[in-house]
């Protein structure tokens, strides 16, 4: 199944920003499935009962979730495209950890 791709100005699509799904975590059934921006903006999130189904669910897939891209194309007008980080690839994704990091620069926590 494709990764869904918005480019309405025609760009290389690797030049494209990425908005990453993951799985989070959490048991069987009640799972964590999450959407972040390359630039660490939070798009929302998704209980699922397995990892298989959170491409589609968060609209990762090309052609599901149209609700979803709404938003999607709210922040990023230019285009983007989408990458579904699977639990056993999560920890070394150097994108998708980008994207974590960037999401704490947001918002600092208070030092313990």
């Amino acid at each position: 199944m494709p990764y869904a791709v918005f480019n309405p100005l025609y760009k290389p699509e690797a030049a494209l920003p990425v908005i990453y799904g993951f799985n989070n975590g959490g048991p069987f059934g009640w799972m964590q499935a999450v959407l972040i921006a390359e630039d660490g903006t939070p798009l929302g999130s998704h209980i699922c009962s397995s990892e298989g189904y959170m491409p589609h669910d968060l609209g990762c897939v090309a052609g599901s979730r149209p609700d979803r891209h709404e938003g999607f194309r709210a922040h990023y007008p230019g285009g983007y495209r989408m990458e579904f980080v699977g639990i056993e690839t999560r920890d070394g994704h150097a994108g998708l950890n980008a994207a974590i990091a960037a999401n704490e620069a947001l918002s600092p926590r208070e030092p313990k």
